[in-house]
């Protein structure tokens, strides 16, 4: 049958354009098509398969009609096209998903582009530049050698200009003093880096930044340089090539030939603080957590710390007594609270050292420590560390750094996002750009004035309530009466355009507070975890405390 249907629709001689009648394998097409078929032959019925009719219509033969009814093969029960792309013709497409794929395709092109744009669009100019370079060099190792003649031309052309000469090297001078674009590898290094900061217990951050390892008869012992104590305590500070976790210099203390001052480059004065820690100016892991207790603590809290322990109320304290304090403080510090010993490493607190103790007690221990002399040592722990960070901004021959320097070293705990930070440096450049820079005498000042913070905040905190503007005259007067710091018209001037991002000349007092609170503490005492682990114990808390609704009658 199948073969007699192909042969009489080959053979039809003319197509009249009649309705087709297709036919699905339901109770109610089968009665349809017998009705039909009783009123007589007025057709002659075929089954044949969609794959050999040309176009959807009826064909006529022998003068009767041909009743076709379409009924589908096997190969397009499998899901095959077959008439549908006749031809090859495209499918027409749904709008709506079409409009679907090209809204997720130019999303997923946005996002990493809008990312890549916030992330290396400050620095764009410097990787441009350094690629310019980097072509050129390429360019020069390409070209042919001069020659001789060429290069004594050169030569004359140089002595005959040598003005021009002398210029181009003021250029290459400035050129070199401008900071190295960081690189992507150096950049996640550095973030690295800062989340260690924030989050690793001291005993980790210890042995990462640390960068000395002594050999000695009783073993080998971990030691910090200064500048290794900052470089652990400043965000944004990369650790050097080559050293990093339980990766250090090695130091032989036998060795005449080594100088602890040449071998490690200590650049520290006879009178620096931290050859009161002895050792050499090194720091051990107690002499670590100590420095950071110090650091953390505000002056206030010291007062409350040494009356308590102050049994006959002269005002001293023994050394039992200070271990006591020391031991105190520590524990309600971020960074003491979360030190754990660990003997395999090494890193256990032996509490305050030999040295120091010598230094505060005598050599005999007999003596007496004041909370004044205590004081004073924090003083000058801090005004040690704040000339280790001017020292490294590279001032220049009148002894001052930039503008944009004094920025960075004051924003530097204060938690910024990168777009923020980078705004308000081009918003200082811009204003600052031919100003003399900031002298260390100012600098010390501002800093000096920063550890009266609490009571600078109060009196703030009064001119706001009564309405009164805190323009630039108004900090100079509160610096003078509150904090006795007669501080500079262009420091405050400085100060102004880091915080006043309108330029209307008035300062935002909770802002301005805020960041110079998180700097006097150096952001030491910030939550060293993400929040999780304090909601979890929210958690607990309220469910012990709560008592459930269901048993509430």
């Amino acid at each position: 049958m199948w073969s007699r249907a192909h042969q009489f629709v080959s053979r039809v001689p003319s197509v009249t354009h009649l309705p087709t009648l297709n036919f699905s394998p339901s109770p109610t097409s089968v009665a349809n098509l017998a009705n039909l078929l009783k009123k007589g032959p007025i057709c002659q019925c075929y089954l044949v398969p969609y794959s050999t009719i040309a176009s959807n219509k009826s064909f006529v033969l022998n003068g009767k009609s041909l009743l076709v009814i379409n009924h589908p093969s096997s190969y397009q029960r499998r899901g095959y096209k077959t008439d549908q792309d006749f031809g090859h013709k495209r499918r027409p497409g749904d709008p709506f998903m079409s409009f679907l794929y090209l809204s997720i395709g130019l999303a997923l092109i946005y996002i990493p582009l809008h990312e890549y744009v916030l992330y290396y669009g400050p620095h764009f100019k410097d990787y441009c530049s350094e690629w310019f370079k980097q072509g050129k060099g390429i360019l020069k190792s390409l070209l042919p050698k001069v020659d001789a003649a060429t290069i004594d031309v050169e030569k004359h052309a140089k002595v005959s200009v040598g003005e021009t000469s002398a210029e181009e090297t003021e250029v290459d001078e400035t050129k070199k003093k401008k900071k190295k674009a960081i690189g992507f590898r150096e950049r996640r290094i550095i973030e690295y880096e800062n989340r260690m900061r924030a989050y690793s217990t001291p005993d980790k951050i210890f042995r990462y930044f640390a960068t000395v390892k002594v050999q000695s008869s009783e073993g080998t012992e971990v030691y910090m340089t200064p500048d290794d104590f900052l470089r652990a305590i400043t965000p944004g500070w990369r650790q050097p090539d080559g050293l990093g976790l339980d990766r250090y210099k090695r130091y032989d203390p036998k060795n005449p030939s080594e100088d602890v001052h040449t071998k490690l480059e200590l650049a520290l004065d006879e009178d620096s603080i931290f050859y009161k820690l002895g050792s050499a100016g090194l720091i051990t892991f107690s002499d670590y957590i100590f420095l950071l207790t110090v650091l953390s603590t505000s002056r206030r809290h010291f007062e409350i710390a040494f009356r308590m322990f102050d049994l006959n109320g002269d005002g001293d304290v023994d050394c039992e007594e200070f271990e006591k304090v020391a031991t105190l403080i520590r524990q309600q510090t971020s960074i003491g609270s979360r030190h754990r010993d660990h003997s395999n490493t090494g890193n256990t607190f032996k509490g305050v050292n030999s040295a120091l103790t010598t230094f505060f007690f005598g050599s005999d221990l007999t003596e007496k420590l004041t909370i004044e002399r205590f004081l004073d040592f924090q003083q000058s722990l801090q005004r040690e560390i704040l000339n280790l960070e001017f020292q490294r901004k590279n001032p220049d021959e009148h002894g001052n750094i930039t503008e944009a320097d004094f920025t960075e070293l004051l924003l530097a705990y204060a938690g910024y996002p990168q777009k923020k930070k980078t705004k308000t440096l081009k918003r200082v450049k811009k204003v600052f750009h031919s100003s003399p820079g900031v002298s260390r005498e100012d600098y010390l000042k501002f800093f000096h004035f920063l550890n009266n913070i609490n009571d600078v905040d109060t009196a703030l905190t009064f001119y706001h309530i009564a309405g009164a503007s805190i323009d630039q005259a108004t900090l100079k007067h509160v610096a003078k009466t509150v904090a006795h710091v007669d501080l500079s018209d262009h420091i405050i001037s400085v100060v102004f355009t880091i915080f006043d991002e309108n330029l209307d000349g008035q300062l935002s007092n909770r802002e301005f507070v805020a960041v110079m609170k998180n700097r006097l503490l150096r952001g030491l005492e910030k939550p060293k975890d993400t929040g999780f682990v304090k909601l979890l114990q929210s958690a607990v808390k309220c469910a012990r405390e709560t008592k459930p609704v269901l048993l509430d009658f």
